[in-house]
Order: C-alpha cells, then structure tokens, then sequence
C-alpha cells in the first residue's frame, strides 16, 4: 500500500511538472508584442505607397502606381488613387506556426477580396527587413513553391 502512495505521488508530482514546464512560446510573446505593437505604430503613421510587388518571380509593381495606402486604427486597409479606393484589412500578429514559414516569429497580414490585383496582396506575410520608413515582406508559396516580394514605402 506504501509503494501504491509513493507512485501515485510520483505520477502526480510529474503530471504537474509537465503541465508546469516552460511554454516555448512565452520568452518570444513578449518580445514579439513590443515589435509588433513598434510594427503596427510605424504603418500607422502617414500614408504609404507599393514600391515593389513581385507575384512568384513576375514584376507587378505597376499594377499599384498612383495608389497611396493607409493602414487605420481599426484594421482598415485603404488603398486611394484619384477617385478609385479600395479597402482591406491588415494585421500584424504572432506567428503561431500554422503559415509557410515555421521560422518566422510575426505575420503582417493583409486581406482584400477584390479587384483581383489587390486580392493578389492578400496573405500573410514574413517581415524580411524594416524602419520607420520602409517595410519589405516576402512570402514563399506553399503550393507551388514562388517567393513573393511586396515593400511599402512611406510617402515622402
């Protein structure tokens, strides 16, 4: 009966230790929360504009000349050229490893449903390089194995 308490004991004690062990993601939320709290302050700010878009190797940068974006408060992507807006939704999250790229900590994500050259925009990408006036995103394809190129510059 001793020997039937003392394994019990140690089956509890190590059910809790395995329940209580160091969540791998924990160190990396807070440090992800203060760049994406930095990333999303920074698109915030002032107006933006496409100054490379590549879709798996195919320069379509053209497609959003003239247009100028603003990434609002409320998740509100709008993309303005003369009387045309178009408006998404946008995002920058924590990467919880269910996109492309387990390697990547953050996703900026975009989201519009047409025209069909915004849709094109829509995915959540890697931030491959960034400052207060310059983002470069890139997102390898799962399917079919493209890289694609999208880099917001702010508006001068």
């Amino acid at each position: 009966m001793k020997r039937l308490k003392i394994s019990a004991f140690a089956l509890f004690a190590m059910a809790i230790m395995v329940s209580c062990g160091d969540d791998d993601n924990t160190p990396n939320n807070n440090s992800n929360q203060l760049q994406i709290n930095e990333i999303v302050n920074v698109m915030k700010q002032d107006t933006w504009r496409i100054t490379t878009f590549v879709d798996s190797g195919v320069i379509e940068t053209d497609h959003f000349a003239g247009y100028t974006f603003t990434f609002g408060n409320n998740g509100t992507l709008t993309a303005v050229k003369g009387e045309t807006t178009v408006t998404g939704l946008w995002s920058v999250t924590d990467d919880n490893g269910s996109d492309d790229d387990p390697g990547s900590d953050i996703d900026f994500n975009i989201g519009f449903t047409a025209p069909a050259d915004f849709v094109d925009l829509t995915d959540d990408w890697d931030i491959n390089e960034r400052n207060a006036n310059r983002i470069s995103l890139i997102d390898v394809s799962g399917g079919n194995g493209g890289t694609d190129i999208l880099v917001f510059e702010k508006v001068q």
